[in-house]
């Protein structure tokens, strides 16, 4: 064992070479090799050279290497190895033995040289005393681990950019980000990935150390980093632990998650917007759209199109998080757009569930379907009106006939009376009637959705018009089959016909006073009593002749059926003349009953 080891390379005081310089005048010039001439310089020998060699030492560089120095006959006189610690010393500058300052030029880091030294390059004819003998050859094996100057900066190689970059690291940024880091020589002391998680940290603030600080800056996310950084803007001399050594330069291969601002707000950009947007979304309305979100790095963490349904809430009143809220506020139906959200006003530091760490931005490519408002109207244009004068339009009661076609407004069909779609668009979303026929419906008699009702009153025959239908005045929150839950409808309508209607609860109605002698001129057979064949033989007599109308868009037998029926009080299939009365005079009657 040698205490002082280390020191057997450094030079000796300028007294000390001037006497070794007397004493080789006298003697020689030194030792001879092993071929038996003298050596004039070190020997070199390079006997392993890695294959990327980025920087060669130079004179002034700080070193730090492994050696094992021997003497000609192999017997070791010191080594770095046995006291674990690497030599470190500036290169150069008179600090080493001449020899060793000359053998250490221009090698690589992790490359192996085997260097003969000549006594006149090494301690001379002076030697150490009790452990270098005067004129020795001194023979060491190197490898070096680590060469820095002190004019270094933070080197910064890109090793992958990606095509967009949606930001740039600046100081005062909060980022998330992995990494392996290394010692020059390849040796790993650290890794986020072995911890499975990224390491989060502000920039700029004296969270990390120098080096990082600056080679972090101008990052994009999803890019990927190689940072040197020299030992005096990492840990210095004082290293950290065991696992970053003293004056280490160090090495980190970094890839960018995200990064933020506290200051940040909700990023909007547009991709595609519809043409002829009239509308845009505000606070209260009723939004149903779809979304992929990732994370900043391209990491899907939720889609609502996996789920084949939209995302459907209320904006900005707080169901969804702040960022959402903002971010959806002024958007176009059927408009795309991207909305990056920082981590303040999404899930903030805890982040949710196992998909989305804590501080985590999150980016929504979202696709508005539809919006409306729980105090919309039914919305009307009129597309055409028949060139003629329209002196009556559609009322309630009223029996009309029209053909329509039901979407969307993203578009997807839904019903129509002039294609085949797979049902037509009544209240109940069932079939009612075959394709290719107009749809028939009664105005203000619930036989369709309210909304569609109150689009097709004050229509002329031969009128077109577009309706936008809200949910809530046509199939609500549970929708109907083949309606999606709170979803806006549009139809285009066209008027085919319009007849009157009868007053509520009448089934027929005359043009006139009815016959003075009604009963008599329905007991056709003059025998005293009604039955429903002479019943009906008379009202289809009426209709015939002008003189009174059945309620339109029903079966003309089912309505004179139940005519019958009222009028037979005692059911035993026939009227009397006691037993048969006008609805009005039955009205009448109850009226005064009431009072």
């Amino acid at each position: 064992m040698f205490p002082a080891v280390s020191h057997t390379l450094r030079r000796l005081p300028l007294l000390h070479w001037l006497l070794l310089l007397l004493q080789a005048l006298e003697r020689g010039l030194g030792r001879a090799s092993p071929a038996g001439a003298p050596l004039e310089d070190v020997v070199i020998e390079r006997y392993h050279i890695p294959r990327a060699c980025p920087r060669e030492v130079q004179m002034g560089d700080f070193v730090r290497y492994h050696y094992n120095g021997t003497f000609e006959d192999g017997k070791k006189f010191d080594s770095s190895y046995d006291r674990s610690t690497l030599a470190a010393i500036v290169v150069g500058v008179g600090r080493l033995i001449t020899g060793m300052d000359r053998g250490l030029m221009g090698m690589c880091v992790n490359e192996r040289r085997r260097l003969i030294v000549p006594p006149h390059l090494g301690y001379g004819s002076i030697g150490v005393a009790g452990l270098i003998p005067p004129d020795a050859t001194l023979y060491f094996d190197v490898v070096l681990l680590d060469v820095w100057n002190k004019a270094d900066t933070v080197q910064v190689s890109i090793l992958l950019r990606p095509p967009h970059c949606l930001r740039m690291v600046q100081d005062s940024d909060f980022v998330r980000y992995h990494y392996n880091g290394t010692l020059l020589d390849g040796t790993a002391f650290d890794s986020s990935y072995s911890r499975d998680g990224t390491y989060d940290t502000y920039v700029g603030s004296g969270w990390l150390i120098k080096g990082m600080d600056q080679g972090l800056l101008g990052m994009c996310p999803g890019e990927r980093r190689k940072i040197i950084i020299p030992p005096f803007l990492a840990y210095g001399e004082k290293g950290y632990g065991t696992v970053i050594p003293s004056q280490a330069s160090l090495v980190f291969h970094v890839l960018l998650i995200d990064v933020h601002n506290p200051k940040d707000t909700v990023q909007v950009e547009t991709l595609e917007l519809p043409l002829g947007c009239v509308r845009k979304a505000a606070a209260g309305d009723f939004m149903r759209y779809h979304y992929n979100g990732s994370l900043m790095d391209g990491t899907l963490f939720d889609s609502s199109y996996s789920r084949n349904h939209t995302y459907n809430t209320y904006v900005g009143q707080g169901y969804i998080i702040p960022g959402m809220d903002q971010g959806l506020q002024g958007a176009c139906i059927g408009e795309h757009r991207r909305i990056t959200v920082p981590p303040h006003l999404g899930y903030g530091e805890n982040g949710t569930g196992d998909k989305i760490p804590g501080s985590a931005v999150l980016i929504f490519n979202v696709h508005i379907i539809d919006f409306h408002n729980p105090a919309d109207p039914v919305q009307i244009e009129t597309l055409s009106r028949p060139p003629e004068t329209c002196n009556e339009t559609t009322k309630p009661g009223d029996f009309i006939r029209y053909h329509y076609n039901c979407s969307l407004l993203d578009g997807t069909k839904l019903f129509s009376s002039v294609c085949c779609f797979p049902e037509i668009c009544d209240s109940e979303g069932k079939r009612s009637h075959d394709y290719g026929d107009p749809q028939e419906a009664t105005l203000g008699a619930n036989k369709v959705i309210e909304g569609l009702d109150t689009g097709l009153q004050g229509m002329c025959v031969g009128e077109r018009r577009q309706l936008i239908v809200p949910p809530h005045l046509a199939h609500g929150e549970s929708g109907a089959r083949g309606v999606p839950g709170s979803a806006v409808l549009l139809f285009e309508v066209e008027l085919v016909s319009r007849e009157d209607g009868l007053p509520t609860g009448y089934l027929f109605v005359w043009h006139q006073d009815p016959p003075t002698n009604l009963f008599e001129d329905m007991d056709l057979n003059k025998n005293g009593e009604v039955p429903l064949e002479e019943f009906s033989s008379f009202l289809k007599a009426q209709v015939n002749e002008g003189k009174g109308r059945l309620l339109p868009g029903q079966d003309p037998e089912k309505i004179i059926g139940d005519m019958f029926k009222n009028q037979d009080r005692n059911q035993d299939g026939k009227i009397t003349a006691e037993e048969l009365k006008l609805k009005s005079d039955e009205d009448q009657e109850r009226v005064h009953e009431e009072l």
